[in-house]
């Protein structure tokens, strides 16, 4: 997918294109899931599928008929209290997924167990937002709903989140059962984990942080036999209060064993300090 936005970025009328892709794709899965795994087990996992799954079961309401009356007013809502940034592409977004849940509302669940449901329904959710977000859009719903209470009340934005899904899931506990409720969180907890997949990826680097009486070894080392960069920094000891240079560096986990032992060779007393890089755009990395 990286590679794609790389091509796409040369020509704004491919990136454009891409981005209504992208958000054609996520949709369509986003609806998908809701039908196969978390309507059947009427895990309400927030937003707008979450209060059509309430529904359905109450008022035996359509799903796509509640998502399409609560999203596109929440989008105009949007528009017209917040600006008119979100344009054609979350408004596609709004109302294609509606139409994909009412395509395929006869499709046959995949699972009857609620754990399942809940945790592949998260997994879809977040692959199908994920996908959406890539696409510079979003499903509206309550997102949006949460952008306007932070507007016009002073919440954080993750706070407004927190609260309407938290509102819908109590719902879900009142009108289902607590324990529907309880797999409706684990539903909301791998979604966001599968959302940091797809925008930040799979892969994880290593950022080191080394202190070293050998900083001239320790450097050429890194440079000649890893083939990685590195950026020098200025500091001083705490209790000290005399100058120790910082060498920092960035490499790939396959990476990170050799430099551990590169560095304990050319300097066993070094001190080094290791965290973990979620995306790194560069030279050597991703563009």
């Amino acid at each position: 997918m990286d590679r794609i936005h790389h091509l796409a970025d040369t020509n704004p009328k491919i990136r454009a294109a891409f981005d209504y892709i992208f958000v054609l794709i996520g949709s369509a899965i986003i609806a998908i899931t809701f039908n196969v795994f978390l309507l059947p087990n009427q895990i309400a996992s927030g937003g707008v599928s979450g209060i059509s799954t309430i529904l359905k079961s109450v008022l035996d309401l359509e799903p796509a008929y509640v998502q399409w009356a609560f999203n596109i007013p929440l989008f105009i809502a949007g528009v017209v209290l917040l600006g008119k940034h979100y344009g054609v592409k979350t408004l596609i977004g709004t109302t294609f997924l509606p139409f994909v849940v009412f395509v395929t509302k006869s499709w046959e669940p995949w699972t009857h167990d609620a754990l399942l449901g809940a945790l592949f329904g998260g997994i879809g959710v977040g692959l199908g937002l994920g996908i959406v977000f890539r696409g510079n859009a979003s499903t509206g719903g309550t997102d949006l709903a949460a952008q306007i209470v932070n507007k016009y009340t002073g919440f954080s934005l993750g706070r407004c989140v927190i609260m309407i899904d938290g509102l819908i899931v109590a719902a879900a506990a009142l009108v289902f059962d607590i324990e529907k409720a309880l797999y409706a969180l684990i539903g909301l907890y791998v979604t966001s984990k599968t959302i940091d997949l797809i925008q930040i990826g799979f892969g994880r680097s290593k950022m080191a942080m080394i202190i070293t009486d050998n900083l001239d070894e320790v450097r050429e080392g890194i440079l000649n036999k890893i083939d990685r960069g590195i950026t020098k920094f200025s500091a001083y000891g705490g209790f000290t209060d005399q100058e120790r240079p910082v060498l920092m560096c960035v490499v790939d986990q396959t990476e990170f064993t050799k430099l551990k032992q590169l560095v304990k060779s050319l300097d066993p007393s070094a001190f080094v300090v290791v965290m973990d890089a979620a995306e790194v755009l560069g030279e050597g990395f991703k563009r």
